[in-house]
Formats: C-alpha cells, structure tokens, sequence
C-alpha cells in the first residue's frame, strides 16, 4: 500500500525467476511422496487469544509451494512493508488516501483494547448500547406497532455492505435465531424485489430498516420511500411510520423528515468502509435475528482474529499465508479466479459475501502512487455450497483447462444432527475427498486398470484426472458467531495484505461511480426517444427498443 510496484520488489523477482525454473517440478504427488510431513510443516491451528473454543485447522499443504517459495513469498510481504501498513491501519492513520480516511472496522469490536486516537472511536461502545436496548425491546415484544401489537417481521433496506454482509450473517447463524421473527432483505431497485417481499408482510407488524450513511442511496431511498408508502396505505397517519422505521444513517436532517425519529437513527461513522460495516449499526438487522449477546460474540471472534493478525510472526500468521499463497497463483502461474467452497449450507452466501469484500477492495489497475500495474491484482471470487457445487462446476475444476485454486470449509459438528449425524457424514466425506482428488487426481494407468483392456482409447483419457490442483482446507468445531467473525475477519486481513503488496488502495472504489453517473443522465432521457442524445448507436439503439416496447 506504499504505492509502489509490486514487480519491482526484488522478492517478486526472485518469485519468477522460482515460478520459471520450477513450476513444472512442483507436483504435489512427489511433495507429498518426499517429505511425510509436509501436512505438519504447512497447517496451522488458530486458537483465539481470548476464548480457546474459538479454533480451526488451516491445512495449506495441498499448495504448489515449497519452503523456499513460502519463505520467498513472505519476503515478499516484508518486502511490501505489510507490518508497517498493519500497524498504520490499527493506529488509525488515513491509509485509505484518495479518501483521506482512517480503515477502522477493527475499532468496531476492539472492546476498548486497542488505543486508537480517530474521532468517533470513542462513540462505539455508546451505538452498541443503543443497538442492545432496541434490539432487546423488540425481541421482547416491549416494541409495539402502531395498532399495539409486537413485531414479528423485520425488513433491512440497503445495498452493497449495507445488505450482503446482514445477509450472509443471519443464513450463517440461522440455528442462533428467533424463529418468530421473519427476516427480509430488499436490495435491489427492481420493483420486484420490494413488491414480493411486502407481499407477505402485515404493515401492523412489520419494521423497516434503512441502511444508507448518508440517506441518499438512490436505490435505498427509492426502495424506503416505496415501503413508506405502502405502510401508509394501511396505516394512514404518518406520526405512525417512527414505530415502523429506523435509519441506519448519519444525516440526522433527510432522516427525521422521512417520518422517522431521531433517537431510532443508529450511528457510524466515515472510516466504516461498506463491505465492512456488518460489525457496526448496519449488522442491527443481525442483532434483532440472533440477540444481542450472539452479535456480540461475533464481534469478540472478530477481534481475536484481528490480534493474531497484529501480532503473529508472518510465518504463523494466516490471513498472510492466505494472501501470499494467492499471490502465488494470481500473479505467477496467471490464475483469474479463486473459489470458496463452504460444506455448510449455513454458509450458503459465504461467496457472494466475498466478492464485494475482496472484488470491490481490490479490483484496482492503479496503485497508491498512480502507476498503472503491470501484473495481476484481484482475482474473481465465486463459488457455492457443497456438495451442490460438484453437480454444477466441479467438472470444470477438476478436468478443465483453467487452474482454479479453492478454499474449503466445513464444520466437524452439524447442529443438525439428523438420523444420528448421517447426514454429516456424507457431507464431510466429500469435504475430505475433493481436495485429495484435485490435488492427487488419477492417472491413465489406474484408469486402464478400472477399466480393463477392451476400453476405448478416447473412454480412458477422458477419465483421467491430472489432479496437481491447489486448495487449502479450513476445519472448525462447530458454526458459531465468534467462529464466524474469525472466518470473516481472517478473509478481511488476508485482502488488505493482498492489496498493501499489491500497492493499491483497497478501500475505496471508485470503479462503481461512473456506471452511476450515466445512469442518472439517461434516467433524464428516457420519457422519448428524442430525449435520447450523447449516446454511441448501441446505447442509443437499445433504449429506443425499450422505449418502443414498455408498458408503464
């Protein structure tokens, strides 16, 4: 994050030179076969500093690296001044530099054990208070409705950080919820995604959550004004719409003339970047779903994981191993993706969660300084569930021309233990056997062996896995909220010291803008077709279809 070229680095140098004379000598079948332990050398066990429970096995030895390519990659990251830029972050310096901001998601579950100087870290404990005793009223039925009754429904409006991260976190924690109380989200500003959610909620029970900083997200305040509305259909009075609506928000002014009161506005503050403000007032969404104490042991699992990363040596530490083995591939064997895999339907959005929080972090062609990079920066992020993925794009992964490395997660114990944790089993079978297939795969000769001699030629080689294929495996207790704020906090920490070696800003994005701008300009022309002006042909020739063909 100095801003320097990575390629300059005398480290990334070595790293090619290591990648062209060795590559094609990297195979994991002989890694394995010459060293016994090569599973103890590359796996690490995380225990939190502060709950011993908290814990998970990070099994890396599946990876194309040697000691010395591993010892060249955190060179790398020395080399990078990833520590320095660390410890910057955690003090509160303004590393986000196009913005002139501090990047303190970590000051949002430090518990008062860091000392960070920033305006509003002090104001932290004080919002968490006030997200305790409203989540608390509601829960407990102590909030009313405009007709008297309690709420039984809770709809979060918002996009991007403000919708994603409350998403994946209550389907992730779905076994610490209040079943009574249904939760939605409405992102989109498709009418659709309003229009089915409202269809199933009563206005008499029902509260909406606003989640925009400033109150002017053209999709969320076009959304809230549309759910007011329908709100007010039933409810008619407006004086009724502070018992129904809370802004997640720092313009006090839009806020209050929305219908909304003051003291239902939680706060936070600009150096809350959005794809990491699940663990500020935007998670009050998390908090009604699963309690206050649950949200706050996500919090502390959170923060165990930001002082392993403060403090552990780069040689233990693993949201580095993590981003110094992705460079690995990014940049030097030219992967474009990287795939996460969880065996838990739990964490069925763990993926979607991700790509904004590593695409939109890092998805820069510019550094710090202003160069333009002349290697790789961050990779596409996807993936599903399993085993749901091995029936759709483990084909591709397994036997396709593109090299995809993986992370696999799983937990040892279900807490849905059905017909005696058979289900489980099965599960975690395959959660085992993946890996080893990619990375072990099957040679012709097994195959002719399964087979038999009157096999067809094609038959034979298309039944062979060339295997050598990367992944890591991630292995913890039990799914739970202090277990998945490490999850989460060790993917954030793996990504700034990606985008520090990288030498780009990864906290801001400015690449979302222009598409806006635009979009607000042919807003304007799109009453009729002469309207349309500035536009190439086929921007020009696609709005005349829809404006011949709408119904409105």
């Amino acid at each position: 994050m100095s801003g320097r070229l990575a390629s300059d680095y005398s480290a990334w140098k070595q790293l090619q030179q290591l990648y062209d004379t060795q590559h094609s000598k990297l195979v994991l079948k002989e890694l394995f076969a010459q060293d016994p332990s090569r599973f103890s050398k590359f796996s690490r066990e995380y225990v939190s500093p502060d709950d011993p429970s908290v814990t998970f096995l990070l099994d890396y030895s599946k990876n194309l690296i040697t000691q010395p390519i591993l010892n060249t990659l955190l060179s790398l990251a020395r080399e990078a001044q990833v520590e320095t830029f660390r410890d910057k972050m955690f003090a509160g310096e303004h590393i986000n530099t196009s913005e002139d901001r501090a990047v303190l998601h970590v000051a949002l579950r430090n518990f008062d054990e860091f000392k960070i100087s920033e305006a509003g870290v002090d104001e932290v404990s004080g919002v968490l208070a006030h997200i305790k005793e409203f989540t608390e009223a509601v829960r407990s039925g102590a909030w009313k409705g405009y007709t008297g009754k309690p709420i039984n429904t809770i709809v979060n409006i918002g996009i991007g950080g403000s919708d994603l991260g409350p998403v994946m976190v209550t389907e992730a924690l779905k076994a610490y919820s209040k079943r009574d109380l249904t939760a939605h989200f409405v992102s989109n500003i498709d009418g659709t995604h309003l229009a089915e959610t409202l269809r199933v909620c009563n206005p008499e029970t029902t509260l909406f959550i606003i989640a925009s900083k400033t109150f002017t997200t053209q999709e969320t305040i076009t959304n809230a004004t549309s759910a007011r509305d329908w709100f007010l259909g039933t409810a008619k009075d407006k004086a009724h719409v502070a018992k129904h609506f809370v802004a997640l928000s720092t313009n006090t002014k839009a806020v209050t003339a929305f219908g909304i009161s003051e003291a239902n506005m939680f706060q936070f503050w600009d150096w809350v970047g959005g794809r990491y403000s699940l663990w500020s007032a935007i998670g009050l969404s998390i908090a009604l779903v699963i309690g206050y104490d649950n949200f706050e042991q996500l919090l502390k699992g959170a923060h165990g994981m930001d002082k392993h990363f403060k403090t552990a040596p780069l040689e233990q530490n693993l949201p580095v191993l993590l981003a110094v083995i992705g460079i690995w591939y990014n940049d030097f064997y030219g992967s474009q993706t990287h795939a996460l895999l969880p065996y838990d339907q739990y964490l069925h959005k763990f993926a979607d969660y991700f790509q904004q929080g590593d695409m939109e972090s890092n998805g820069k062609f510019v550094t710090k300084g202003g160069q333009r990079v002349n290697y790789q920066t961050g990779p596409i992020i996807w993936g599903a569930a399993g085993t749901n993925g091995q029936h759709s794009f483990y084909q591709l992964v397994h036997q396709g021309t593109k090299l995809i490395p993986a992370d696999f997660l799983a937990p040892a114990t279900t807490h849905n233990p059905i017909a005696n944790s058979l289900h489980h089993r099965i599960l975690l079978s395959n959660f085992f056997a993946q890996p080893e297939a990619l990375a072990f795969g099957k040679t012709e000769t097994e195959v002719r062996k399964e087979l038999g001699p009157n096999a067809s030629e094609p038959l034979v080689k298309s039944k062979v896995f060339e295997g050598n294929r990367p992944s890591n495996s991630i292995i913890f207790p039990l799914l739970t909220p202090s277990t998945l704020g490490a999850l989460i906090a060790l993917y954030e920490h793996k990504i700034f010291t990606q985008g520090v070696i990288w030498g780009i800003n990864s906290f801001d994005q400015m690449g979302v803008e222009l598409g806006k701008v635009l979009a607000k300009n042919i807003l304007a022309q799109l009453e009729k077709p002469d309207d349309v002006k500035g536009h190439d042909s086929s921007t020009t020739g696609v709005i005349h279809y829809y404006q011949k063909h709408r119904k409105e």
